[in-house]
């Protein structure tokens, strides 16, 4: 973060409009950057987004697929999850994988940190290369109506770039893993 970068905001008023177990809305009352009135709103996550991206010896990764309730459609993504924001970051990253695949990995990597929609959310999100992978039992959560699919790292390179991956985490994600590990 530059701290030399003055914020051109200014916050006159802050007011929750709505809140749940996983995120809170607010509706601001600011000054914008040219001097007029106006109203933001923030749509602040009680948790760390989390990816990971497992990798085996043969360069094969896992996909998770589900359907998302927002979007009304269906997805295919890295294996993702919440951590709280009081948590370590990898201690959560590691259940996530276990959870959604059942590996643990001894290996770890972080290897982005990034914001998701930053023009209306403060979350932040993480990912982590998970590498010398051992299987084991997943442990899906009830929400959680889970596929996994096995492939080659560069084929879910290919369906990003194909637009069939499509959440941003994983989209960032298996790019940067992809150009890390010289593919």
């Amino acid at each position: 973060m530059d701290e030399t970068v003055k914020n051109p905001w200014q916050t006159l008023t802050t007011k929750e409009i709505y809140k749940n177990p996983w995120i809170s809305v607010r509706e601001d009352q600011v000054i914008n950057p040219k001097g007029g009135n106006g109203i933001y709103g923030v749509v602040s996550f009680k948790n760390k987004a989390l990816g990971i991206i497992p990798v085996d010896e043969e360069m094969n990764t896992w996909l998770v697929g589900q359907y998302r309730y927002a979007l009304n459609e269906y997805s295919w993504e890295i294996p993702m999850g919440g951590g709280l924001l009081e948590r370590d970051i990898l201690e959560s990253a590691k259940r996530e994988l276990k959870e959604e695949t059942g590996f643990t990995a001894d290996k770890w990597t972080k290897i982005s940190r990034l914001h998701t929609s930053n023009s209306v959310t403060d979350e932040e999100g993480f990912v982590f290369l998970a590498q010398e992978l051992t299987a084991g039992e997943t442990e899906f959560e009830e929400t959680e109506d889970l596929q996994l699919r096995k492939l080659p790292l560069k084929e879910a390179v290919e369906m990003v770039m194909r637009d069939e991956i499509t959440d941003a985490i994983s989209a960032a994600g298996i790019l940067k893993a992809a150009r890390l590990l010289g593919l």
